[in-house]
């Protein structure tokens, strides 16, 4: 119910149109990346898929993470614009259901982009390195480890845009923190737990162990974001 409800309110804003122009630039940074310097990456002895992502996948999940952060940005501006939150409350629907609404919502639209993503780094694989259809299994699993890492990203961010009353407040500590997640050195593995730091990690030169931990760690923060939120609606409930 929630989730359909959500689906239905995006169409009074230009969410869906700004995530496929940034889904669209996003993919095309690897496409770039080889048509205008093929001769950085061609030689290198990684698989394509790996070289791929280490050249572009920075930017790419900066501009993911970017649009996941003025997404959960604008879903909010809409409930608390002209009191419209407190309507809803008065509804048989929960303030709970309203957040994990926009959560499945926002991580539908994630899983689309990425993999636009994952199709132009195949083509990219394909185009330039000759491979075949080998580097499909590669580019999924790379997929499922990236949808997993970016999860409390989402969360985080809707969370923040849900305490935050004011739009640009809530835009500016998400922004703040995308920063501070790409000054964050990848061989710090505590450091690079932090929400918004969690899908800058790619399975390329991870060890199996390394991996298991990202992986916990993305399903321990999404799990205990998801119950900060709601412990955070309740308090807020408990004072109107």
């Amino acid at each position: 119910m929630s989730l359909a409800l959500e689906c239905r309110k995006i169409k009074r804003t230009g969410l869906t149109a700004a995530f496929l122009g940034g889904e669209l630039l996003a993919s095309a940074v690897p496409v770039l990346n080889m048509a205008y310097r093929p001769e950085l990456y061609l030689h290198r002895e990684a698989s394509p898929v790996n070289v791929l992502l280490g050249a572009g996948w920075q930017m790419m999940v900066m501009l993911n993470v970017l649009l996941i952060v003025t997404g959960a940005c604008a879903l909010y501006h809409m409930e608390y614009a002209d009191n419209a939150i407190l309507k809803m409350c008065s509804l048989p629907v929960k303030e709970s259901g309203l957040f994990f609404g926009k959560a499945f919502l926002i991580a539908g639209l994630s899983a689309v982009f990425l993999l636009m993503e994952a199709v132009s780094v195949a083509g990219c694989a394909v185009r330039w390195f000759g491979t075949g259809r080998e580097v499909c299994g590669e580019v999924l699993r790379n997929l499922g480890f990236s949808l997993l890492l970016l999860l409390p990203a989402i969360l985080l961010a809707l969370l923040i845009a849900s305490v935050c009353k004011n739009m640009w407040i809530a835009l500016g500590v998400g922004v703040i923190g995308v920063l501070i997640a790409t000054m964050i050195p990848a061989g710090q593995f505590a450091a690079s737990l932090f929400p918004f730091a969690l899908p800058f990690r790619t399975l390329s030169g991870l060890e199996q162990e390394t991996i298991r931990g990202y992986v916990t760690a993305g399903a321990a923060e999404t799990a205990a974001i998801s119950v900060l939120e709601i412990i955070l609606l309740r308090v807020r409930r408990a004072f109107q």
